[in-house]
């Protein structure tokens, strides 16, 4: 929808072309992405739709989804202890993925300009190794297939994209791709929260760590529309969360490294089932780097990177992606020779920094790649160990490092000399020993200290 807005300021019609029949609202549907887990769309990621959708920040917290400031509202133990709550410096949008699916939807479809064609699924490309002319769409009910012809085409169609083998059918090379696999399994179940703690209650995150041996557990709960909480356990090979719902609160007592989620969910009421799933994979394709690219094609979103989930950045360089589609037709005109290589090579940014933040911890976990870490992968997650260390205890370092989880600048900041110097000196601030929730947090979820 993102990448069809973009589209949409330079031409006169734009065809979306999608498996699922959609429904009006929020509403469940088959083709959503970890539609039953927990979303969060970092300031990076808003900024972005911002730009492309004026107000739809706004449309949203409207509908019910909340704006949380970071991180001032986030309750998290990381790998070398919990993170204080400093003054507001990023923030996220918080709601379930129905309702952010619906609200961009809808925004997007007024535009006349914009057509849907659902009910109906991509299977290749049309064209030549030097340009794509067009599309072959299948119809999911009859099988017919057509072609819809296009000056350019965009596939944004997920972790399933043909893109791959579409060009190796049109003569070009294979790509190269690198897969990194943790076997993190997600299990997650939505809670109505004690009345009291139904507006303004923090996000609550217990991450590994991977300095101990054997599995990584982890667990976030995270506060969404209409007074729920919508909470995610996860364990990778050989610690799986259970997919039975009696089992679901003890495991996040008894196997996260704190009990402080398990304690919230004995006051809160369930609402549904346990949903699970294996799709975790981190699966990059390096379009960038092919020696030969046609006009008229680009790749974005999770067809061109697909990361773990549980490090909540899909979204936002999905959304940032499309604003580069959009900045590099602006800049260099819709004629103009080699403009989808240059798309492809800049969408490459915001998908580089997500991919080092997403397998710097994964790329560790027994049976995760082939050959294991590479000497870079060891040096950048020894660095971004120790800095993640140094932010438990000093607030500028925290608020620079997130400016690198929330994408909205690249790692080369944590690279700044002074960066550097307080890396070497550590935490400022003695480490805390609880979850830093505040008397009056813990009263409102019912629990008293």
């Amino acid at each position: 929808m993102l990448a069809a807005r973009a589209l949409a300021e330079f031409v006169d019609r734009v065809v979306v072309v999608e498996r699922d029949e959609l429904p009006a609202g929020p509403e469940p549907r088959k083709g959503l992405p970890q539609a039953r887990h927990a979303h969060m769309l970092w300031s990076g990621g808003v900024r972005a739709m911002e730009e492309l959708l004026p107000g739809v920040t706004g449309a949203l917290r409207d509908a019910g989804a909340r704006r949380l400031p970071v991180t001032t509202d986030m309750v998290a133990l990381g790998a070398r202890g919990w993170f204080r709550r400093w003054p507001e410096s990023h923030h996220v949008i918080l709601a379930g993925r129905d309702l952010l699916d619906a609200t961009i939807r809808a925004r997007v479809l007024a535009d006349e300009r914009i057509e849907l064609v659902g009910g109906a699924e991509a299977v290749g490309l049309e064209g030549t190794s030097a340009a794509v002319t067009g599309v072959r769409v299948r119809g999911l009910l009859d099988g017919r297939e057509r072609v819809v012809e296009a000056g350019m085409v965009v596939d944004a169609t997920g972790r399933g994209s043909g893109a791959a083998r579409w060009l190796t059918a049109l003569g070009l090379p294979e790509v190269d791709r690198r897969e990194v696999d943790s076997g993190l399994a997600y299990a997650s179940r939505l809670y109505l929260a004690p009345e009291q703690a139904r507006d303004g209650f923090p996000v609550v995150n217990v991450q590994p760590d991977p300095r101990d041996a054997g599995p990584g557990r982890a667990g976030f709960l995270l506060p969404i529309e209409h007074g729920r909480w919508i909470v995610t356990l996860n364990g990778t090979r050989g610690g799986e969360p259970s997919t039975s719902n009696d089992d679901f609160v003890r495991y996040a007592r008894e196997e996260l490294r704190h009990p402080v989620i398990g304690e919230l969910l004995e006051y809160a009421e369930p609402l549904s089932d346990v949903s699970f799933t294996r799709t975790t994979v981190n699966r990059r394709h390096f379009y960038e780097r092919m020696p030969a690219w046609p006009e008229n094609f680009a790749v974005l979103g999770d067809a061109l990177a697909a990361f773990n989930p549980v490090y909540g950045h899909g979204l936002a360089v999905g959304a940032q992606s499309a604003v580069i589609l959009r900045d590099a037709i602006r800049r260099q005109g819709w004629a103009s020779p080699g403009l989808s290589r240059r798309i492809q090579k800049a969408a490459a940014r915001p998908v580089g920094a997500a991919w080092d933040l997403a397998i710097g911890q994964d790329v560790f976990y027994p049976g995760a790649t082939e050959n294991g870490p590479t000497l870079r992968d060891r040096l950048v997650a020894a660095y971004v160990g120790r800095l993640m260390y140094t932010a438990t205890g000093n607030g500028r370092i925290a608020r620079q490092v997130t400016d690198v989880t929330s994408l909205e600048r690249g790692a080369e900041v944590l690279l700044a000399p002074s960066v550097l110097l307080a890396a070497a000196v550590g935490p400022l601030k003695p480490a805390l020993r609880q979850p830093p929730l505040t008397a009056d947090e813990l009263k409102r979820a019912g629990l008293h200290g």
